[in-house]
């Protein structure tokens, strides 16, 4: 999916969604704040490469990549995409007051400085808004220990919230809005934020870790062979 205009501000946005059911809210969430994310770069000028991970599919291939240290096939490629990334969208479901185990593990398995720098989004669903404050005493803190740029509005949606309106008064502050503004105003203010942090940063290179390693022959040709 592309959104925006194309040229040398061109930034890449990759949703990932740890979500285990099919349909997902997980997912749906993921979707919308990308949507929202995408739409603020492109009022900015800024062309936009965007892609939903869904962790589900890779879940047994996470689990290998654990107990071998390595990952391989698909997952390594999924790696390679998210750790590239220009900006990121994380959103997990909350389990017994925090993240879900396949999102932690899908964490574990990113080199510890992988997400150092990047801008990031946090998102969660639940099923009642009781355990919204999960995304800042637990997802916060993990993302802030990677030494991620994580933006200040974080998006919970329970599940009254996918049935709710906009209306309502303006938030006097940030703990406020996050307890009464709507979810779409909600994922407006997320969208733009990390758009902004996004925008405002260098194109990302690539995180291929060989990137700088020469190959035999320049090596064997140094040696003069």
């Amino acid at each position: 999916m592309v959104a925006g205009e194309s040229g040398a501000t061109r930034r890449s946005l990759v949703a990932v969604s740890a979500g285990l059911g099919q349909p997902s809210s997980t997912r749906m969430l993921a979707e919308r704040l990308l949507g929202g994310t995408s739409d603020a770069l492109a009022e900015q000028g800024v062309g936009v490469d965007t892609e939903i991970v869904e962790l589900r599919g890779h879940a047994h291939a996470i689990v290998d990549a654990m107990l071998t240290g390595f990952a391989s096939g698909e997952l390594d490629e999924v790696l390679g995409r998210v750790t590239a990334a220009d900006g990121l969208i994380l959103v997990t479901p909350v389990f017994t007051t925090t993240y879900s185990g396949l999102f932690k593990s899908f964490l574990d398995i990113l080199d510890h400085d992988a997400l150092r720098g990047v801008p990031v989004v946090l998102g969660a669903t639940g099923g009642t808004a009781r355990h919204s404050l999960a995304l800042e005493y637990s997802l916060r803190p993990l993302l802030t220990y990677l030494r991620a740029e994580v933006v200040t509005t974080s998006v919970f949606a329970a599940t009254e919230d996918w049935a709710g309106t906009d209306a309502g008064p303006s938030p006097k502050s940030h703990h406020d809005a996050a307890q009464t503004e709507g979810l779409p105003r909600r994922i407006h203010r997320a969208g733009r934020e990390l758009a902004d942090r996004v925008a405002a940063n260098p194109v990302r290179q690539s995180g291929d870790l060989f990137d700088g390693t020469p190959d035999f022959g320049q090596m064997l040709g140094q040696l003069g062979h």
